[in-house]
C-alpha cells in the first residue's frame, strides 16, 4: 500500500478532491494548513500563530494500493497544477499494513 501526502493550494484543492473521488479514490484526510518553502505566494504574510510561515496550503492524505498511486499522482498533478509558481508538492510513502481501530482487523488486502 502507498499513502499519498500532496500539499495543494486552497484555490485548486476542491477540483483535485472531485476527481479524485469521480475516479474511485472516496477516501480522504484534508487538513488546512500554512507552509513555507522556495516559493514566496504573492502578498503572503507571517501566520498570527506562527512566525516562519508564508503561504496557506491544504494536505490532502490518501491511501491506496500500489498499483493505485501513480493513477492517483497524475489526478493530483492534472487537477492542482495552474499557471503560477508554487502549485504544491506530493509525498509518497509505502505502507506496511493498517487496521480497523474497533477489531484490530488489518484492511491491507481490502483497500
Amino acid at each position: 500500500m502507498k499513502e499519498i501526502k500532496a500539499f495543494v493550494k486552497p484555490n485548486r484543492v476542491q477540483k483535485v478532491i472531485e476527481a479524485l473521488s469521480e475516479s474511485g479514490f472516496k477516501s480522504m484526510t484534508i487538513s488546512q494548513g500554512e507552509g513555507t518553502g522556495a516559493f514566496k505566494a504573492k502578498g503572503a504574510s507571517p501566520s498570527l500563530d506562527f512566525h516562519i510561515t508564508d503561504s496557506p496550503v491544504v494536505k490532502l492524505e490518501l491511501v491506496c494500493q500500489n498499483e493505485e498511486a501513480q493513477r492517483a499522482i497524475d489526478i493530483i498533478v492534472e487537477n492542482g497544477k495552474t499557471p503560477e509558481p508554487g502549485d504544491g508538492i506530493i509525498y509518497v510513502s509505502e505502507i506496511e499494513d493498517a487496521f480497523k481501530i474497533k477489531t484490530g482487523e488489518s484492511i491491507k488486502k481490502r483497500l
